[in-house]
């Protein structure tokens, strides 16, 4: 006999309540082995060490945001927006699948195992493969997500200042870490989209809603995302590694797992030997590695290793302003005496650097707004209140990380 599968299930979601798979395609694309994995990705990197809630992964964000394409298609639709069944099954496809090629701990690792490709990249590289398997039927998904689709406003639905990506995470990010000023209403700015001569718009009333979804960014990003100890311990996360691979280029042995020796020993390959080689690592093997290297003979990677697992990590000060040179010299040169090395290994016990943001970014194209006489212009035009260099300009400040043992 038989076994037939029901693919129109749906998932319990604690942020929208009940999300519907809408069609069989989807259903199989969820089962497949390169989306499964995202269950094995952190979303937020190492920010669970600040908000311990902050456990939820590029799976629950990926479902997220196919949910809020199927409410924008529904709005879109009310509003006479003609989208057809292949163009609407195409958006799910693509916002679904716009994360699928994020690595082990997502932005903290970003360029580590690859600096060829970026996850954009990488997704993309992963979207192909699987048209590939399912016959050409993410033909279409692919142009839209490569903005090479007649159609743009589709493409701003899944990449722009207002797309369904940044509507889910900022909302789904401040309920699982707890940071409530961070939520945003994603239903009224969905039920505020508009379509106006090929150009994603927000009518005149959802005029507050932008306000404050870009209020709640601002606030995530400097509370939350660049928390100053989610920062070091992503830093020492990313030196560890750097460390393990700094002995791997000598002969040390460092890890069993074939795939993380191949990024640990390739600093460039064939893209095919990439991809296989990539989609086999999770969260999981950079633990496993930690766990490992805590023993190891090497000082500074037994010590780096043992610092993330334990939660011991270095002091970090963050200032708007550049640090003297005198103060840095002082600490780099504590630092070595502390730990008894020169300045060969400096770099991973002693950390400087910039974090910067821009909460309104032309590189994603404006925010559009429809006035109610038919005209649209663009979101600071209309809102004098938010005309802002806080908005509109990068804010950078400056941080330095050294042991805490350190005293000056």
């Amino acid at each position: 006999m038989q076994i037939t599968t029901n693919k129109l299930k749906i998932f319990n979601d604690p942020i929208y309540g009940f999300i519907t798979i809408p069609d069989g395609l989807i259903f199989d694309l969820i089962e497949h082995p390169y989306f499964q994995r995202l269950r094995r990705i952190q979303q937020m990197g190492l920010s669970s060490y600040v908000y311990p809630g902050a456990h939820h992964t590029r799976f629950h964000h990926a479902l997220g945001c196919m949910h809020l394409m199927q409410k924008a298609v529904s709005v879109l639709h009310s509003k006479g927006v003609k989208i057809s069944e292949n163009e609407e099954q195409a958006l799910y496809i693509a916002i679904l699948l716009h994360d699928v090629g994020h690595g082990p701990f997502s932005h903290a690792l970003e360029g580590f195992f690859t600096e060829a490709y970026s996850h954009e990249d990488l997704s993309l590289l992963l979207m192909q493969k699987l048209n590939d398997e399912f016959e050409g039927k993410l033909s279409l998904a692919i142009q839209i997500f490569k903005n090479e689709y007649d159609r743009k406003f589709m493409y701003q639905l899944i990449s722009s200042q207002l797309d369904m990506d940044r509507l889910d995470y900022l909302k789904r990010d401040s309920f699982y870490t707890g940071v409530v000023e961070g939520s945003i209403n994603s239903e009224r700015l969905i039920a505020m989209l508009n379509v106006k001569n090929d150009e994603l718009v927000i009518e005149e009333k959802g005029i507050y809603s932008i306000e404050k979804f870009l209020l709640s960014r601002r606030f995530m990003y400097w509370q939350v995302y660049l928390h100053k100890t989610g920062l070091i311990a992503e830093q020492v996360l990313l030196k560890t590694l750097r460390r393990a691979r700094e002995l791997a280029a000598f002969g040390e042995i460092v890890q069993h797992n074939v795939a993380f020796n191949f990024f640990l020993k390739n600093a460039s390959a064939d893209k095919d030997e990439i991809l296989k080689n990539f989609i086999a690592l999770d969260d999981y093997d950079v633990w496993n590695a930690l766990k490992q290297w805590q023993r190891h003979s090497d000082l500074v990677l037994s010590k780096l290793s043992k610092s993330i697992l334990d939660r011991k990590l270095p002091r970090i000060e963050i200032s708007e302003n550049k640090f003297e040179s005198e103060f840095i010299r002082k600490l780099q040169t504590e630092t070595m005496r502390l730990f008894n090395i020169d300045e060969s290994n400096l770099e991973y016990f002693f950390f400087q650097g910039k974090i910067k943001n821009r909460t309104y970014n032309a590189k994603y194209g404006p925010i559009n707004i429809l006035l109610k006489d038919g005209t649209v212009k663009e979101w600071l035009e209309v809102d004098s209140h938010f005309n802002s260099v806080h908005f509109t300009e990068p804010v950078v400040k400056y941080f330095v990380s050294y042991p805490k043992e350190v005293s000056l």
